[in-house]
């Protein structure tokens, strides 16, 4: 592997996931995009599509590009969905046992939002599947008290559900990764390449979708990479350069 400054934090694998990513939904919303930029006239975004999958292919030994890309949209997917139910639950707990502190602090602590919570809307996807795995473990025990006070119990069961979603979609993820190559200098050339070509499509589509908030998100290269990039502690020292 070689230690050749990127100009990205995420490990490669990640960064080209994150690339496609948004290349998929500036695919999606070409029309708009390119009456914004002639430049990104067909079949530019498709090119730029087949140059990230070659990049997976070539460089990092995945035998299925668009498998790991598709295995990492539906874990995006899930986190996505599991965070907004998780917020929505959080809030009506909140305020339901706002005039009982001491039973809000416990029930909130014991569906783990106390300890998780945070750190799974920042992205670390251990943290989410650790919140909906004890929120799951422990919410049949205080089930009727919440829902009395008005939390959907199908919003109880949605969020259930999402544990085991995201668990298995979590394993294809990391599955599909397959065997990696030797990094080389050739390799990161060719990613950071990518990366600036992808950097530019986000940062001119964000500011085209300004104030349209869901598509501008869809161009977050940050908001992608984290949520896509699993964020695990160990107690080794780290290396300075985290790459794949």
């Amino acid at each position: 592997m070689t230690t050749m400054l990127r100009p990205y934090k995420a490990k490669d694998v990640d960064m080209l996931i994150t690339a496609a990513t948004i290349t998929q939904a500036a695919i999606a919303n070409k029309d708009f995009l390119i009456s914004k930029r002639t430049t990104w006239a067909d079949p530019f975004f498709e090119n730029l599509q087949i140059e990230i999958d070659k990049a997976i292919q070539t460089h990092l030994g995945i035998d299925s590009a668009k498998a790991l890309r598709e295995a990492s949209q539906v874990v995006y997917s899930i986190q996505d969905k599991a965070i907004k139910d998780l917020a929505e639950v959080k809030i009506q707990l909140v305020e339901d046992f706002k005039d009982t502190p001491a039973r809000q602090s416990e029930l909130l602590n014991q569906l783990g939002f106390t300890t998780y919570h945070k750190k799974a809307q920042n992205g670390d996807q251990e943290a989410l599947i650790n919140l909906l795995y004890q929120f799951k473990t422990n919410i049949n025990s205080v089930r009727a008290e919440i829902v009395a006070k008005g939390t959907p119990d199908a919003t109880l069961d949605t969020i259930c559900t999402h544990a085991d979603q995201l668990k298995d979609a979590d394993i294809s993820q990391e599955g599909n990764k397959g065997t990696r190559k030797v990094i080389t200098a050739e390799a990161v050339t060719e990613f950071i390449r990518i990366y600036n070509k992808v950097i530019s499509v986000a940062k001119i589509s964000t500011k085209f979708y300004k104030d349209n908030p869901a598509l501008k998100d869809q161009f977050s290269f940050n908001k992608i990479s984290n949520a896509l990039n699993k964020t695990r502690k160990t107690k080794t020292t780290p290396t300075p350069n985290p790459q794949t």
